[in-house]
Parts: structure tokens; C-alpha cells; sequence
């Protein structure tokens, strides 16, 4: 019995739809269609920095982005840049917020005293 309640709602639902698009006027029937792909904005194409002729006497910054369970692991990278690369100063610095805010005092400082920047985004 409730499968031919439910049907005959269905049924008189569909009726009344059908009715409707019938008696409505030419003009009320029109559908208007819009594009979802849209134009996006040109990215503006910005150069990489030039590559460094030495390390030498250089700056280096390893940013670590906060990204779970990393932080350790730039430590120990600095550990071994500082090995292998005796005469470049590797500094370990944590970004403030998310991968995705921006930490313009971080920014600003490595501009005024680094040469170069090294970003961990995470495994």
C-alpha cells in the first residue's frame, strides 16, 4: 500500500508540472544559460632569480614552512650544509602561519641579509 501512495504522489506531482509548463506563456518559458568556465586573470610571468656563482661567504635561509613533524629535519639539513659548505652561513628560520599566509617580516628580513633562500614545503 505505501508503494502506491508514494507513486501515485510522484504521479500527481509530475502532473502538475506538466500543467504548469503548458499554460505558461511563451516568454516565461525562456532559460537563460550562463558559462561556469569564465576568463581568468593573465598570470604575470616573473623571471627566476640568477643562480649563484659560489656559496661562498653567503647567506643561505632553509624556511621551513611549518609543515607537521619537519622542523627537525631542516636542522639537520643545516647540520649538513654547514659540513659540506663551511665558509656559507645556513640559517633555519620558521615561517609564521600556514604554507599559504604570507609572513612579510620573514620576507623582509631574508631580502636584507640573505643571498639566498632554501623552501621545505612538506613530504
Amino acid at each position: 500500500m505505501k508503494k502506491s501512495i508514494g507513486c501515485l504522489a510522484i504521479g500527481i506531482c509530475l502532473l502538475a508540472c506538466l500543467f504548469t509548463a503548458c499554460t505558461q506563456k511563451p516568454e516565461q518559458q525562456m532559460t537563460t544559460v550562463l558559462n561556469p568556465v569564465g576568463s581568468p586573470s593573465p598570470t604575470p610571468l616573473i623571471p627566476m632569480a640568477p643562480r649563484l656563482d659560489t656559496l661562498d661567504g653567503k647567506t643561505i635561509y632553509i624556511v621551513d614552512v611549518m609543515y607537521p613533524l619537519t622542523h627537525q629535519l631542516f636542522e639537520e639539513i643545516q647540520k649538513v650544509f654547514s659540513e659540506k659548505y663551511p665558509k656559507t652561513k645556513w640559517v633555519v628560520k620558521s615561517k609564521a602561519g600556514t604554507y599559504f599566509d604570507n609572513d612579510q617580516k620573514l620576507w623582509e628580513e631574508i631580502k636584507a641579509n640573505a643571498q639566498g633562500m632554501i623552501i621545505g614545503v612538506g613530504h
